[in-house]
């Protein structure tokens, strides 16, 4: 007989890596807007973002939770290019 094993999409992914991926995505502002939590939304960064969310529950729930819907819809269309005044990319 063999069980099932229920899939664990999160497995093997750090919370660094959904944090940058997060960012990457939409932003500090994008990400504080869609979670509204203070390591976010107030001189926001990857470590104390990191440090608050391991010690909070619900807060990771929801990171966890945008970053597997984010995954499971890649954006269509890749971001364009960061041009300069002259329009020569960065």
């Amino acid at each position: 007989m063999t069980e099932s094993r229920p899939v664990d999409l999160l497995h093997g992914i750090t919370l660094k890596a959904m944090v940058e991926h997060l960012v990457d995505r939409y932003g500090w502002d994008g990400l504080g807007d869609r979670i509204e939590i203070r390591c976010f939304t107030h001189d926001p960064s990857v470590n104390s973002s990191l440090k608050f969310l391991r010690k909070t529950p619900w807060a990771r729930a929801k990171v966890e939770s945008l970053y597997l819907h984010s995954a499971a819809h890649p954006r269509k269309t890749p971001k364009p290019p960061v041009t300069d005044e002259r329009g020569s990319t960065e």
